[in-house]
């Protein structure tokens, strides 16, 4: 009798959070829409969501705009796809983009349970095999030429550029080494170095050719070894790259999406600079 009720209980609650999850209304403003549900990822034969933020005045110019490519894409525009929430980039351009600069947004759904894999370019011993360089070349050789032939985009490195926290932090900082010649900035938040020892060698080896810029960002309130990750990169950047780097480091910051919400505006604002 006892289990049976503790099986109702559980599946009423179940229905309830499903309920709640049908009546989660989206938040992406009318600039935001989807390039393609299932867009094809031939390096790891996968197909994946794209989104795009167009900024206000695409419509009514014949502008040309930088691009910010974005991981994690469920997150990025609409609480009702965001598995964390959302960083609210939508809102924040369509104030942003009016003072410092407008920019077009590309963001890509994450791949669930690959998630860590698609983010990490070495392989590793819990997690397995690394997928981080053919996600990158997923999105230099086949997603940026989309967007660049279908979408009015400065094309150039300067105005090539890309962000991401946690793995997406780790994964952006990699685009940077791997591809100088292709992203010209790049948004380290919360990365997880801890993730790839590795880094530090391929740090040492390529960044001698990274020129761009980098914005490295931590919270305090990240765990114990996060702030001091991010600071020992700070240090092998400074000593054996030309890049121009910013490194914030907040005394309430946590890792989670309303941390890097708040973030994000203040970056931007540097990025435009």
């Amino acid at each position: 009798m006892c289990k049976r009720i503790l099986v109702i209980a559980v599946c009423m609650f179940c229905a309830g959070n499903f309920l709640l999850a049908q009546k989660k209304e989206t938040t992406a403003t009318k600039n935001v829409s989807v390039v393609d549900t299932s867009f094809f990822i031939p390096q790891l034969n996968r197909h994946r969501r794209v989104w795009i933020y167009l900024p206000a005045s695409y419509s009514t110019s014949k502008r040309k705009y930088p691009v910010i490519y974005m991981h994690d894409g469920q997150n990025v525009f609409d609480d009702k796809t965001a598995f964390a929430g959302e960083w609210g980039v939508d809102e924040a351009l369509d104030t942003l983009g009016m003072l410092v600069g407008e920019s077009i947004i590309v963001a890509i759904d994450n791949g669930g349970e690959k998630r860590i894999n698609e983010y990490s370019p070495y392989d590793m011993d819990k997690y397995g095999k690394g997928e981080g360089i053919q996600y990158l070349d997923f999105i230099v050789k086949n997603l940026r030429p989309f967007i660049n032939r279908n979408y009015r985009t400065e094309k150039s490195r300067k105005h090539t550029f890309i962000l991401g926290s946690s793995m997406g932090g780790l994964i952006s900082m990699y685009a940077l080494l791997k591809y100088p010649k292709v992203f010209g900035a790049a948004g380290v938040f919360s990365p997880s170095f801890w993730i790839a020892p590795q880094l530090k060698a391929d740090v040492i080896r390529r960044s001698k050719k990274t020129k761009g810029k980098i914005y490295l960002y931590a919270g305090k309130q990240e765990g114990e070894t996060m702030v001091p990750d991010l600071l020992a990169m700070f240090n092998l950047l400074h000593q054996h790259s030309k890049a121009k780097l910013t490194t914030v480091i907040r005394s309430e910051g946590m890792h989670n999406e309303a941390s890097w919400r708040k973030e994000f505006p203040l970056f931007y604002k540097w990025l435009m600079h």
